[in-house]
């Protein structure tokens, strides 16, 4: 089995399988099929490789601390893998280049998007647009957020690169509390509390979080509030309950273009509420989940230049996971996944679409076996498929195959191909019912099929000594039937079609190490080749890096963002469309620094956080420019 290497306990990180386990179990044990270096203090992330070959990767509440990031796309700028954009300090504006995240390239689609988010397993995004909202997926109160890396369906389904955020559970008995208070430039003012606590057979995490700023330009501003509520029950030594409640309420502006007012286009507010239901059991190797879910919530779009536009919806169904060890060296993965999805949009107080709902079932069931070849090396092959049952689409399947390869706790290689299926939703009748051409095959979205994409991927993963690890990863998407409406000639009568098509091409390198008690650093590079030259927010070169030193009270973070230029705006449905903005490649480095004060509390602080050190000027979008140097000075009381 993996092996791990740690220089001290290991931190509560958890694969799927732990996400399958019972809540009582989660806080005690991690599942014996990954492999994944533990260092302490945490680094910038964790990457992970599940039975199956998958990688993901991992960042924790210390890294979203170091980065001083309030929202998604803040404490994922540096991951692997992955791009952000941004218009404001605080707050993203819609679900576009105001505010969104893209893993290998893919996600700049809209509506919808081929990057799914989800909270504790359970999707969470615009249902009606079919693309996420950052600002309802609120890094306060969560414990981890989880990239998964191409197409998994093992563990999620619907997508094909998705990102699971992990609310915060107590782990030991007692109680711990913070209050985080912080202020700086641009007006801006933060308020984050969480507490959580463990009695007996019961367990509870509670976290509420505001943030506002008056921006670093004219119309800027933004407020986020958010709140979470977590609670289990064992009922007995196998068997607990859970309940899960998540709120968000946000407002943010568009600044507009530099230097053009007029180009301004108002206000987005988003409001939105998760909640679920579980049921977990644990019988020896065997155990599993129960979760019933249900989430609603709207986007109002106040835009002065056109129309006031309220989307509103609603997701609800179920997931059912189990894993088991029905034998020596085995892994077995079943799970039965079932979502509907409904939704509306009105322009000025006038409904313009309401009425259809789809309804998709996934059923998946995945089998890895583990075998010794000598008393050092050891091959772990699986096997596994995804079914999907959907109201509209039909009938369709995703499966998967990988190996991993380890000799020792110091090598590892892992090959993995997998399909994953994105369908339609509800943004493809939707926009039948608003591109007035389109009226000419009212039905024509009835007729599509599913997004797809064929992922290959290799990997290797070196641990030369205790602390140190380097992970190397190279992978090939070949996405095929992209849902795009067109026009004659392409197709005979204006309707929606699978036409589009691209590959993806690229490689990943991510170091960390642990030099001595006080210095820990980690670099990543990133390398995309599409064959769409123009696809947004694919920079051929990122970089990211962080360094920590940690000595007596003090703590001091570093960090840089680096990249090349990169074509911007949204990847449009329609049948021929083009990214012609763009925006010059740029590096940015920011910082903070804390002193512990026991007087406030076994974790209290004071600290400073830098950010664009360099005053540099860059963009995500054309004409948006981003702050220059910042400031932010707070404190931290804890229990």
């Amino acid at each position: 089995m993996p092996r791990f290497t740690a220089t001290r306990p290991r931190h509560h990180l958890l694969s799927m399988a732990a996400v399958l386990a019972c809540q009582g179990a989660l806080a005690q044990s991690t599942p014996p099929t990954e492999r994944v270096e533990v260092i302490a203090p945490p680094l910038v992330e964790a990457q992970r490789v599940d039975a199956f070959g998958s990688l993901s990767t991992e960042v924790g509440t210390t890294q979203v601390r170091d980065l001083q990031a309030l929202d998604l796309s803040a404490a994922l700028r540096r991951t692997p893998g992955v791009n952000v954009s941004r218009f404001n300090p605080v707050g993203s504006f819609g679900g576009d280049e105001g505010g969104a995240v893209y893993v290998r390239g893919l996600g700049a689609s809209r509506p919808g998007s081929e990057v799914k988010t989800f909270v504790d397993g359970l999707p969470f995004y615009m249902g009606v647009w079919n693309h996420a909202l950052l600002d309802l997926l609120p890094v306060h109160g969560m414990e981890r957020i989880r990239v998964l890396k191409g197409p998994q369906p093992q563990a999620l389904g619907n997508t094909f690169a998705a990102i699971d955020m992990l609310p915060l559970q107590a782990k030991e008995a007692g109680v711990r509390g913070n209050l985080r208070l912080m202020g700086g430039s641009f007006g801006t003012l933060v308020e984050q509390a969480d507490f959580s606590g463990r009695w007996g057979d019961v367990d509870l995490s509670v976290a509420q979080s505001h943030a506002e700023s008056d921006g670093h330009r004219d119309a800027a501003q933004g407020r986020l509030d958010n709140s979470l509520l977590r609670a289990a029950w064992r009922l007995s030594p196998e068997w607990s309950v859970g309940a899960l409640l998540l709120s968000a309420d946000n407002k943010v502006s568009d600044p507009g273009e530099e230097g053009l007012p007029a180009s301004r286009t108002g206000q987005f507010s988003t409001r939105g509420t998760l909640s679920s239901l579980s049921l977990s059991h644990q019988h020896g190797t065997w155990r599993g989940r129960l979760q019933v879910y249900d989430n609603h919530g709207a986007g109002t779009w106040d835009n002065p230049q056109a129309a006031v536009t309220r989307s509103t919806f609603a997701l609800r169904g179920w997931r059912w996971q189990e894993t088991a060890q029905p034998w020596a060296g085995a892994e077995l993965q079943a799970g039965w996944d079932v979502d509907q999805i409904d939704g509306s949009v009105a322009f000025n107080g006038f409904t313009a679409f309401e009425g259809v709902s789809m309804r998709l079932s996934s059923p998946h069931l995945a089998l890895a076996q583990r075998w010794a070849l000598s008393t050092d090396w050891q091959i772990q092959p699986s096997v596994g498929l995804r079914l999907y049952d959907h109201s509209v689409y039909g009938r369709s399947t995703a499966p998967h195959v990988g190996v991993v390869l380890e000799q020792g706790s110091t090598w590892a290689w892992r090959l993995n191909a997998s399909r994953g299926l994105n369908h339609p939703g509800l943004d493809a009748p939707l926009l039948n019912s608003l591109v007035p051409p389109l009226a000419a095959s009212p039905n024509g979205w009835r007729e599509l099929n599913p997004e797809r994409m064929n992922h290959l991927e290799a990997g290797m993963q070196w641990r030369p000594q205790a602390g140190h690890s380097l992970d190397v990863t190279l992978f090939k998407d070949a996405v095929a039937d992209r849902y795009v409406f067109a026009f004659p000639p392409a197709v005979a009568l204006p309707s929606w079609t699978n036409l589009g098509r691209y590959e993806m091409r690229g490689a990943e390198l991510s170091w960390q190490g642990r030099w001595s008690p006080q210095w820990s650093s980690h670099v990543n590079v990133t390398l995309l080749d599409p064959s769409r030259t123009d696809l947004p927010y694919a920079p051929e070169r990122s970089l990211g890096l962080g360094l920590t030193w940690q000595a007596g009270p003090w703590r001091v973070s570093a960090d840089g963002q680096a990249q090349s230029a990169m074509n911007t705006l949204s990847q449009a449905r329609a049948d021929g469309s083009s990214n012609a903005g763009r925006v010059g490649g740029f590096a940015v480095f920011s910082g903070r620094a804390a002193y512990a004060v026991p007087a406030l509390g076994p974790r209290g602080e004071v600290f400073l956080g830098l950010e664009n050190l360099g005053d540099k000027r860059y963009a995500y979008r054309p004409n948006y420019p981003m702050a220059g140097r910042s400031v932010q000075v707070g404190l931290n009381l804890s229990l």
